[in-house]
């Protein structure tokens, strides 16, 4: 696990870092248009979205990101389920997260890009999460052991 540290994401109108658009990983084909649907009834309809094949796990995320709106659509990718969200407000990240969970969608793996992890293989980025979904789930864990 990298030495990175969260920092909590508040709802405001400030712009996240890189460029507007939306990363989706592992999503199955038949299931990608759910994912359209909710952002369009959110109101993010003018974010591209791409939608990952597994021949660009080693690009890094900066070079997939320049791909065009709805790229990868129809495709079903074997990499964990994820978002990229980059170039978004605060807020707009918020209301994806939220949407995403009324909806009761399979658990996913959620990032915001960075600087840093712009120049990152997609691959390394989603080991990365995958690293740190699990610290934090054994973090939780450990605060509910009784002592």
């Amino acid at each position: 696990m990298s030495q990175g540290t969260f920092n909590k994401v508040k709802p405001t109108d400030r712009r996240m870092y890189g460029p507007r658009k939306l990363l989706v990983c592992g999503w199955p084909a038949d299931q990608q248009s759910e994912l359209l649907q909710l952002l369009e009834k959110i109101g993010i309809t003018e974010a591209p979205v791409i939608f990952l094949t597994d021949d660009q796990l080693d690009q890094a995320l900066e070079q997939v990101l320049e791909l065009p709106h709805c790229s990868g659509l129809g495709q079903t990718s074997d990499t964990p389920r994820a978002v990229v969200l980059s170039g978004l407000t605060e807020q707009e990240l918020h209301a994806v997260i939220s949407a995403y969970r009324r909806r009761r969608l399979p658990e996913q793996l959620w990032a915001s890009l960075t600087p840093t992890s712009a120049r990152w293989p997609v691959r390394r980025l989603l080991r990365e999460l995958a690293s740190e979904r699990e610290a934090f789930q054994r973090m939780q864990a450990q605060k509910k052991r009784p002592r």
